[in-house]
Formats: C-alpha cells, structure tokens, sequence
C-alpha cells in the first residue's frame, strides 16, 4: 500500500555559494525555511521539483523535503533537515550566531 503523502518543500542548495535554500510560492529562493512553500498537494509537489531542477544555472541538488506548518512557516520533521537549516554545527558563526539572535 502506498504512503500517504505529507507536506513537502521544495529545497536545494545555491549553485554559487552552497547555502541551504527553499522554493517560495512566488518561485523565488530563499534562504529561511519560514518563506518556503509548504506543499500539501502530491501532484503540485512534483510540478514543483520539476520547476526547480530546470533552475541548474541557480541550483544544485533539488528534492523534495518534508515538513509541518508551523507558527512562522513551514517547519523540518527530520533531523537532517534541521541541521542543514542551521548549518554545520562545527564553529558558532553565521546561521548559528544569528540564531541566537532574536529576529526582526
């Protein structure tokens, strides 16, 4: 029997610079997960990988990652997908300093 579908994002890595990013709904690219996409249609979630991996001059490594509705946007239900959307847990500067910052 198949899995039921769950909400997706779309998320890739920026081909230039390497970061983490997430497909908006306006087809832009964003590095917060907050402005991400939450895909809740299984059909639409492919029409939209589609569209990203067309992106090659912009992107790399385009899937499709689960995720939950949260109070400021979508949300990682996997370890792995919170930990890229801090970044590497080696050194506290960049994502992990402005994380312990409160936001704007």
């Amino acid at each position: 029997m198949a899995r039921a579908f769950t909400p997706k994002v779309v998320t890739a890595n920026d081909l230039l610079e390497g970061d983490v990013i997430y497909q908006t709904e306006d087809d832009r690219w964003s590095r917060e997960l907050a402005d991400a996409e939450l895909i809740t249609d299984e059909a639409h979630a492919q029409v939209r990988l589609l569209d990203a991996s067309r992106q090659a001059s912009k992107i790399v490594g385009a899937y499709l990652a689960d995720a939950v509705a949260g109070d400021n946007g979508p949300e990682p239900t996997h370890f792995r997908e919170e930990f890229r959307r801090t970044g590497p847990s080696n050194y506290a500067h960049g994502k992990q300093e402005t994380a312990t910052q409160p936001r704007a």
